[in-house]
């Protein structure tokens, strides 16, 4: 399945070992489902990764721990060009090119813990689940 994950299940998934965040983590690294990304999520993935213990406080990673992972999840991932801009569409600007990445490349879930955010989409693509990681694997896990 196409997917497109949002940053804040990422940072989720490298906080906590025993969550459906890193569960979800594991599964894609495995090529279960295939992730999308663009230059701009990739951007707003390298921006979390490089941000300092505000956001990594009880992180049982290291930096470099936090990079590698990024670097393998990256080379799961299946490069979307984003070809056309749908703004403005969600209330939040900073979550527009999630689902610009997602209508472009045609996923069938955006999982996500913004679920509210994301829920008021103008345009969206027909069948275009948001989920958050728990409801994604007890859909989707193989």
């Amino acid at each position: 399945m196409r997917l497109v994950k949002d940053t804040n299940v990422f940072v989720a998934a490298l906080k906590s070992g025993a969550g459906a965040s890193r569960k979800m983590l594991r599964l894609l690294l495995s090529g279960a489902h295939t992730p999308l990304l663009g230059d701009k999520l990739c951007y707003e993935y390298q921006d979390l990764i490089g941000r300092g213990a505000e956001i990594w406080a009880g992180c049982p990673l290291t930096d470099a721990e936090r990079r590698e992972l990024l670097q393998a999840l990256v080379a799961v991932c299946t490069y979307v060009r984003i070809t056309r801009l749908w703004r403005p569409n969600l209330r939040d600007e900073g979550d527009n090119h999630v689902m610009e990445l997602a209508i472009c490349g045609n996923a069938a879930a955006l999982v996500t813990f913004n679920l509210r955010d994301f829920a008021h989409a103008l345009f969206a693509p027909p069948g275009l689940e948001v989920l958050p990681p728990g409801e994604f694997l007890r859909r989707y896990s193989t």
